[in-house]
């Protein structure tokens, strides 16, 4: 079953590139009192991902900001060393935006949201979807099938604030 509004972000175990190389990341630690905005999309470098998703958080993270979010975190399932390439030219890194690598698609799958797409060969993936998430919990949740950016762009979560 899906994660729901006022369930607790399962548990995961991420990565990124720091900048003395590859870091894994608990995400538990990254929410713990803290108010982020948490999203995760099909792949980097993808066409909805990068045209839309990716952007709209870009446009939108000083404002999210200004309304008491201390993060904003995006997960995809992909490596590291793909995630980081993709803030660099993407301008998420810019951003301060954080940019995070499920590279076997366990967050993806410990959430009920992991999809495949074989024509397009996408496997494993993570649907389309953005949260507000408050000390663990989420507060708020809308998930979108691929190739839709409407209700998970930024300015969507921008408005729920």
């Amino acid at each position: 079953m899906a994660i729901q509004v006022g369930d607790k972000v399962p548990a995961a175990t991420l990565g990124r590139m720091g900048k003395d190389g590859a870091e894994t990341v608990d995400l538990a630690d990254e929410l713990r009192g803290r108010k982020v905005v948490l999203f995760g999309l099909p792949g980097a470098f993808t066409g909805t991902c990068s045209s839309a998703h990716l952007p709209s958080f870009i446009r939108t993270a000083d404002d999210i900001r200004a309304n008491g979010v201390e993060a904003i975190i995006c997960v995809s399932v992909n490596d590291l060393f793909v995630m980081a390439e993709w803030a660099k030219s993407s301008g998420a890194e810019d951003a301060g935006l954080t940019m995070l690598a499920d590279p076997k698609g366990d967050y993806a799958r410990a959430l009920g949201l992991q999809f495949d797409a074989p024509p397009v060969g996408l496997y494993g993936r993570l649907e389309r979807h953005a949260m507000v998430v408050e000390d663990g919990v989420i507060t708020s949740l809308d998930v979108e099938e691929p190739g839709v950016c409407t209700a998970t762009a930024g300015e969507a979560v921008l408005a729920k604030l």
